[in-house]
């Protein structure tokens, strides 16, 4: 599956401590064109844990548009995986929140 920059995909994301992987939401960061000619996705984690928050996350305002449930945020553990671990999409950013990411983005990658 191919995806573009803001889209919400269900992956399966590495987790540091666990020998395993579960299925989550993942922001993609890299363009369609990128994805298509590497047949790999870059993508941003995408967490409920307000708690243990980091101070560069950025809220998710539109939830429902991004296909997510809960209150989330993108959280800058970012890892690639190829196209066909992407197991499907949830939604995509609305432009709102895509705007905060694209300029979170450039202040965590200049």
């Amino acid at each position: 599956m191919i995806c573009d920059f803001g889209d919400v995909a269900v992956v399966p994301f590495p987790f540091v401590d666990m020998a395993v992987s579960k299925h989550r939401p993942a922001l993609v960061l890299s363009t369609e064109a990128f994805n298509s000619n590497n047949d790999n996705t870059l993508f941003a984690m995408i967490t409920t844990a307000k708690r243990s928050g980091w101070p560069s996350d950025v809220a998710i305002v539109d939830g429902a548009t991004a296909g997510l449930i809960h209150q989330s945020y993108v959280r800058w553990k970012v890892f690639t995986l190829p196209n066909e671990l992407i197991r499907r999409t949830a939604g995509a950013l609305g432009e709102r929140d895509r705007a905060a990411v694209a300029a979170a983005l450039r202040k965590v990658l200049p």
